[in-house]
């Protein structure tokens, strides 16, 4: 069975990719990174639930560089998180540059270095909008770059690439995912703002899926 390991945050997304990976290989490995978010503190206990709960291991990498050093409302500095559906243009104000292929270039030396031979990402179609990096050219070219940047030819696993999160909350309930222990708005409050673009998408996704939704919003 192959070894593969599992970007984990602790939203929805990553947190179904995580069940729905553990049905079809061997995960031997998670990570989170703590990269100065805004809502990092409320996504990363979940993502260690998880990976705990499926018994796998879970690390967590300090990127705090990008927090220092890149420009985004989703970062922990003065500019708020806008609100408004997660397509609107003022939700590109939350895009941080490059993440994913920062978090995949880790992600890749650590998948070789413990001995899996596939890197897990849940980068999905409604991404599209507003991430470049979640597109499918980029996750195409990043999975070119793994497979020829290591002897393992790491490969890289998005399977939610061409589905939306209500067909990913469908899947995620029919694994069992208790989605009351997962994290998406953006803002980091104590409980789910209801009104940033992830709030609106993961509302919309329950509601669409026909899941009941155990969020808390204000």
């Amino acid at each position: 069975m192959k070894k593969v390991i599992v970007l984990l945050s602790g939203g929805m997304d990553s947190v179904t990719a995580l069940y729905q990976a553990a049905n079809q290989y061997e995960v031997i490995g998670t990570l989170s990174f703590d990269y100065g978010s805004k809502h990092n503190h409320k996504e990363i206990p979940f993502a260690k639930y998880h990976a705990d709960k499926l018994n796998v291991p879970h690390q967590i990498i300090e990127a705090k560089f990008i927090e220092n050093l890149f420009d985004s409302a989703l970062l922990k500095n003065e500019e708020e998180i806008p609100e408004g559906h997660y397509a609107d243009e003022v939700m590109k104000k939350t895009v941080v540059p490059f993440r994913n292929g920062i978090m995949l270039s880790i992600a890749c030396g650590y998948a070789e270095s413990i001995g899996a031979q596939g890197v897990v990402i849940a980068a999905h179609s409604g991404d599209h909008a507003i991430y470049p990096d979640c597109r499918n050219e980029f996750m195409d070219a990043m999975a070119a770059a793994m497979r020829l940047g290591t002897y393992e030819k790491i490969e890289l696993i998005s399977p939610f690439v061409e589905v939306d999160k209500t067909e990913i909350c469908r899947i995620g309930h029919q694994l069992g995912v208790d989605y009351g222990q997962t994290w998406s708005c953006y803002k980091g409050l104590d409980i789910h703002c209801g009104a940033c673009g992830t709030c609106f998408e993961r509302k919309e996704a329950f509601e669409l899926a026909g899941v009941e939704d155990p969020t808390i919003y204000k």
